[in-house]
């Protein structure tokens, strides 16, 4: 192992019972597939700071600001190992403000899925992303707290994260 990591961050947008989800084409990182509705690699000026980091790539990808979105939280933090690298990712979730706004990506093409078809019928996403989805709607969106999670070939295990 070299040490070599990948700092990453994901925004998932929620309106009533749905989330914005990106089909992500022309990643350098991973295959064509449904992703988060933003997000992307940190800047060196950002690596203590993954909230101005996602921020930005909401900005830069959908043209969304801060004041476009209410209730922003950081919610997992994954990690893997993957093509000899540790990929970090921070995965936050936040309301559209506006429910009837029209978001486009220069990334890909966005659609919304209602919570219920992403339990029974979810798209294709990247592996930890799969995961979190999966913990989310089933036990994340019903609650504030913070999970992080560790991949290995069969999954993601997850765990709350509480301060002491």
């Amino acid at each position: 192992m070299n040490g070599k990591l990948r700092n990453m961050t994901s925004l998932y947008l929620k309106k009533d019972d749905s989330l914005l989800l990106l089909y992500r084409i022309g990643s350098k990182v991973i295959d064509p597939s449904y992703t988060d509705s933003a997000g992307g690699h940190f800047k060196k000026d950002e690596l203590n700071d993954a909230e101005t980091c996602v921020l930005r790539e909401l900005y830069e990808e959908t043209g969304l600001t801060e004041q476009d979105i209410i209730n922003l939280s950081l919610r997992y933090i994954t990690l893997r190992l993957k093509n000899g690298e540790i990929r970090q990712n921070y995965y936050f979730f936040a309301d559209l403000l506006n429910e009837n706004k029209v978001v486009v990506s220069n990334e890909g093409k966005l659609k919304w899925f209602s919570i219920k078809d992403l339990i029974e019928n979810a798209p294709e996403m990247p592996f930890s992303a799969q995961y979190v989805i999966s913990h989310y709607v089933k036990i994340g969106k019903d609650n504030e707290k913070l999970y992080a999670g560790i991949a290995t070939e069969s999954g993601v295990t997850f765990s709350e994260m509480r301060e002491f």
